[in-house]
């Protein structure tokens, strides 16, 4: 991919490699060497290497475990049964206290206070009375520095911290990093850590209040001075602007405040028409070609990088893999009215184009003991696959789309007809016919169109599991089972699978060195 190698972001050796293995020891991940530290901040180019070294190593717990795998599977997109050996059956069945979740979660906590250490240092020598970064690139470097450091613990706290709510605001989530230093911080309730977090993004949107995306948009390309520095360009890649406001609207959402969420979500659509930056996808552009565009990267507002992403592919969706190994929708066709296919109940409209252009069937083959093989039909995902060549979104992992945006602005709306055309502006935009409120229960109704489409913009994106936990959600749909109806919404559908959670299985529980730590000091 021409176009983006100039952001193939190389990490650095001292920051490329942790301090500690130790989940004890996870703050003491920051710059040992204080020569090599300093020589990292003698000029611009190592302030763009440290932050650029940030949203690399990025890819190592998003591509996968915080995107595509783990937290999706958790959310019962996928066929993974009970009692079997399927590789992700202790996360679809949330067994937090098997060693596979164990390793998991470590990974996870370490490695995103990691980023934020790395992220503190970098904060610090920007501020820095000898700060040898120019004041040109200041508000990029800080402002997404201190961006990406609320992101991070805003993923802390919707995994390890409480179904938020008045009544549990005040329950204890996790520690907020905000220096260098190594001390263990004190672990704070969940409205202290959502304060910090808005404030740190509220600052970041200062600090890029005047980022060329608002004006200039995406500028997925080369620039026509060689001398631009790529810091300034590729701005779906980088937690720009827009991705700010998105993420300050996902938290007032997360802390109940509606009012503002709303507010948040309108600004950011009514900034968007008038500056055209993020479009609706074209249907050809996902229906004809030799690269369709599976993830409708023009409405993306904030991606990684991931040049490993067809590899994350193969590993997750292919037919290559193991079928233990695989993740699939329950059944074998993706013909219309199947109904022993999980799409029949999965979309509404046989004209939608997340539905005829991402899924696909294949045959999975299940190794079995002895040596022995057996080859099973099954839906299988497309939406990550490979391009044949050079594309703008070859390598985007979407983390922020703008289809978020209307969803949110539809469940905050303050009567179902204010809801209503934001959830069939973004249907119009799949090719589904509008959506009609019933006589009755018109209130619930739009959330249940919320959910749905929720469910199916953000398949593979990490997001409906926070969803779920988001309104303590009861029942979800099933990715298993078929014949029982959907209580969550409301609604009974003949054949609709669902699955019972349990309320304690929304928190994931705090790594075991951390949480010996915490009863120590209590």
């Amino acid at each position: 991919m021409n176009k983006l190698k100039t952001i193939t972001y190389a990490l650095l050796s001292i920051i490329a490699t942790m301090a500690t293995t130790s989940c004890a020891d996870w703050l003491k991940v920051d710059l040992e060497d204080s020569v090599l530290e300093d020589k990292l901040y003698e000029n611009n180019d190592g302030y763009f290497a440290a932050l650029n070294g940030v949203y690399a190593k990025m890819n190592e717990t998003y591509a996968s475990t915080l995107t595509m795998g783990h937290i999706d599977v958790m959310a019962q997109y996928y066929n993974v049964a009970k009692n079997s050996e399927h590789a992700y059956f202790p996360f679809a069945n949330y067994k937090y206290s098997e060693n596979e979740f164990k390793s998991i979660s470590d990974n996870v906590w370490t490695s995103l206070y990691f980023y934020i250490a790395n992220l503190n240092t970098l904060i610090e020598h920007c501020d820095a009375s000898d700060s040898k970064l120019s004041p040109v690139y200041k508000p990029y470097i800080k402002g997404e520095a201190l961006a990406l450091r609320a992101f991070f613990h805003f993923d802390l706290l919707r995994l390890y911290g409480p179904i938020y709510s008045t009544k549990t605001e005040n329950n204890s989530a996790i520690p907020y990093q905000e220096t260098s230093s190594k001390s263990i911080q004190p672990i704070l309730n969940a409205k202290q850590v959502a304060e910090k977090i808005m404030r740190d993004l509220n600052e970041a949107s200062l600090l890029l209040k005047d980022d060329r995306i608002i004006k200039e948009g995406v500028m997925n390309g080369m620039a026509d001075d060689p001398n631009e520095k790529t810091l300034l360009r590729y701005r779906q890649f980088r937690l720009n602007y827009y991705a700010i406001q998105a993420m300050k609207a996902r938290l007032y959402l997360w802390t109940g405040d509606k009012a503002n969420a709303l507010a948040t979500a309108k600004s950011i659509i009514e900034e968007n028409n008038k500056h055209n930056t993020f479009t609706w996808i074209e249907k050809k552009a996902v229906t004809t070609g030799n690269n369709p565009n599976y993830i409708f990267s023009t409405e993306v507002m904030f991606a990684l990088y991931n040049k490993s992403r067809a590899k994350t592919y193969e590993m997750l969706f292919s037919p290559k893999a193991d079928m233990k190994n695989t993740l699939y929708f329950k059944g074998e066709s993706t013909a219309e009215g199947d109904l022993l296919s999980k799409l029949t109940y999965f979309y509404d409209d046989m004209g939608d184009l997340r539905r005829n252009n991402t899924w696909t069937v294949e045959e999975l083959t299940a190794n079995g003991q002895g040596g022995t093989t057996s080859k099973h039909k099954s839906i299988c995902l497309k939406k990550f696959a490979d391009t044949n060549g050079d594309t703008n979104f070859r390598y985007m992992q979407p983390l922020m789309r703008l289809s978020e945006i209307y969803l949110i602005a539809a469940e905050c709306a303050t009567t179902p007809e204010e809801a209503l055309p934001f959830i069939n502006e973004l249907r119009k935009a799949r090719n589904c016919v509008n959506m009609e409120l019933p006589a009755t229960d018109a209130e619930k109704a739009v959330q249940n169109m919320v959910w749905r489409e929720f469910m199916r913009e953000m398949i593979g994106e990490g997001q409906l599991f926070f969803f779920y936990k988001r309104h303590a959600a009861e029942q979800m749909m099933s990715g298993t089972e078929f014949g029982k109806s959907n209580a969550w919404t409301g609604t009974v559908t003949a054949l609709e699978g669902t699955y019972k959670m349990a309320l304690d299985n929304y928190v994931w529980p705090l790594p075991e060195a951390v949480e010996a730590n915490r009863r120590a000091k209590n």
